[in-house]
């Protein structure tokens, strides 16, 4: 009796997953969630100043320049002008000045009340930001922006407490080349807490205020669907040359690094260049290139081919709909 009960256990297990397969047309083969990326995105630096976890080596004086301290003068201030808000693909979230430069803070410094420890030779590898132009730019409160006197008597721009600064070895927009510097340096979030990536699963539901619930990658992107692609009775990608540089592919996602999303027709298929895609309910998955910051909806209608995913795999506000 019991061999029998085990044999139609094994039968039903196996006639679950042809019936997924069946459903798309392609193998169910899924991959480690941490495989959950963008085909063709770039990868990231390893190493931002930070080996190990988080404490830079090399720091002989304990704020980030190399070996001793310099006499060096501090450069003219620069103004903060609009601050702006950068998606980094490690940091998530991250507060920039008006030229795209990161902004950071300081572990030694406080919030409340707001006080800089960083003078001296620290402020040359770490020049304060003036807060005399700092305005807000989108997705910043700027109730958060404030002051605070340093020690010269200059006015240090504070950001939910937190004096700002800028690295001295981060020359273009987007680097973040102090994050981690002496296990005691730290990119701005925009709220003015420590930027970090959400935990977010390989796909998940967030609830967007104007088009309801849709599905987003691991890095809180929008997923999006491409109206001449097709699901049955096999997944195809239409989208492909120019057009994958412009809306990358969302590479497989294991179904158990889900969260609200349908599971049926939830697998990856091979595209015809090899790589695989992820589909949700047969249907192939992309980011948009214009988004620039998870909550971003850049993409929806371009072309009026182009959709955010709902959680069962409807393009969301598609005519017909």
């Amino acid at each position: 009796m019991k061999t029998s009960w085990r044999t139609a256990s094994l039968v039903a297990t196996a006639a679950s997953v042809l019936a997924l397969t069946t459903a798309c047309g392609q193998d169910n083969a899924s991959a480690p969630a941490s495989a959950a990326q963008n085909v063709g995105a770039t990868a990231a630096a390893g190493d931002y100043g930070n080996p190990g976890a988080g404490t830079a080596t090399g720091a002989g004086n304990g704020y980030g320049a190399d070996g001793s301290k310099t006499s060096a003068s501090p450069s003219p201030a620069t103004p903060a002008g609009k601050l702006t808000v950068a998606a980094n693909p490690d940091l998530g979230n991250v507060l920039t000045d008006g030229s795209g430069l990161t902004l950071y803070r300081f572990d030694k410094d406080t919030a409340n009340p707001p006080k800089s420890n960083c003078d001296g030779d620290c402020a040359t590898t770490w020049p304060p930001v003036p807060a005399d132009d700092a305005t807000a730019g989108d997705g910043i409160d700027k109730a958060l922006l404030g002051e605070v006197t340093r020690a010269d008597g200059t006015k240090q721009l504070t950001i939910g407490g937190w004096p700002a600064y800028r690295y001295a070895k981060d020359v273009n927009a987007g680097d973040v080349n102090g994050q981690g510097v002496g296990g005691k340096w730290f990119a701005l979030a925009p709220d003015g807490k420590k930027a970090t990536l959400s935990d977010l699963p390989g796909l998940s539901v967030r609830k967007d205020p104007k088009l309801g619930d849709i599905v987003v990658d691991k890095k809180g992107m929008t997923v999006y669907r491409f109206m001449k692609d097709q699901a049955w009775p096999k997944s195809v990608s239409n989208c492909t040359g120019a057009c994958l540089e412009k809306w990358p592919a969302v590479g497989p996602v294991n179904a158990d690094d889900t969260k609200g999303v349908k599971k049926k027709g939830l697998m990856p298929f091979t595209r015809p260049d090899g790589v695989k895609q992820m589909t949700v309910n047969c249907w192939p998955i992309y980011t948009f290139s214009g988004d620039k910051a998870p909550g971003d909806t850049n993409g929806q209608g371009v072309g009026g081919t182009w959709y955010a995913v709902s959680p069962d795999g409807k393009p969301v506000g598609a005519p017909g709909e």
